[in-house]
């Protein structure tokens, strides 16, 4: 029988998830807060649908909620007040999804959750998030272990990249930028999909996964590279190594036995390949 994924935020992310879900035979529904956006989804043959959970304007059709699987794609934005609000927009998506037929939930979250710590950090250490976003992500992660009657894994991206995403752009041009030496924990859109579709196939809910690239160049090395690649002014580093973190996906690689696309940043780079 064909499931049916809800994808709540067909971003960047969201969008392409939506269209390789569609291509292996699944039935897709969309949401988007612009109406502008739903004639696009359409055309990539993903049920349209509007939805907001804005704090001031909540507003969804259920049957957008009666589907198998939910994806939740809908990071807080850089404001305070959005972050603030976040928990609150994550019990009122339960709350619809509890009303309906989900029974799994995808909860795409952030690496931004560990804090820069100076370890290697795996699933089973203790988040502790030293920005507003990664302390929102936390509180948000929680609400969803409380939801029983749905089984929720947890998926925390690395830095993202890809079409659209230039990392070359990050740091053009800048001078002495600090902590040369720091590894970076970053994930292509490839993976992202990737490693999310696999979660699906294999119906492998009710977990925490870190989703990073297994390979942690320093940033001066990846993004002097990266700014070659597209044509910019390289910039400069101070050889330092302050403040950092590597964010292991060996429990992604190992329980769910998925095989990154990607697996050594300077040999893709050197590729050219965005």
């Amino acid at each position: 029988m064909q499931k049916t994924i809800s994808i709540l935020g067909c971003g960047w992310y969201g969008l392409e998830l939506a269209k390789h879900l569609i291509s292996k035979g699944y039935k897709v529904k969309g949401s988007t807060t612009s109406p502008t956006k739903l004639q696009q989804l359409q055309a990539e043959e993903i049920e349209p649908y509007l939805v907001s959970f804005h704090e001031q304007s909540i507003a969804y059709d259920d049957a957008f909620f009666k589907s198998h699987t939910l994806v939740i794609c809908i990071p807080p934005k850089r404001s305070s007040a959005e972050q603030a609000s976040f928990p609150d927009k994550i019990k009122e998506i339960c709350k619809a999804a509890n009303n309906n037929t989900i029974k799994n939930i995808l909860f795409i979250s952030s690496t931004s959750v560990y804090g820069d710590c100076n370890i290697e950090l795996s699933e089973t250490d203790e988040p502790k998030p030293d920005t507003p976003s990664g302390k929102a992500m936390v509180i948000a992660e929680e609400i969803f272990r409380q939801q029983h009657s749905l089984k929720t894994t947890i998926l925390r991206f690395g830095g993202l990249i890809g079409p659209g995403r230039d990392p070359g752009r990050f740091f053009a041009g800048k001078i002495n930028a600090p902590n040369g030496q720091a590894p970076i924990n970053l994930i292509h859109l490839t993976d992202c999909v990737g490693i999310s579709t696999h979660i699906i196939e294999t119906e492998s809910f009710g977990h925490t996964f870190n989703a990073c690239t297994p390979d942690h160049p320093a940033k001066q090395v990846f993004y002097t590279q990266a700014t070659a690649n597209s044509g910019l002014e390289p910039p400069t580093f101070i050889n330092e190594l302050t403040n950092w973190k590597i964010v292991s996906s060996n429990k992604s690689c190992v329980s769910l036995k998925y095989n990154y696309q990607i697996t050594n940043w300077v040999q893709w780079l050197q590729k050219g390949k965005l």
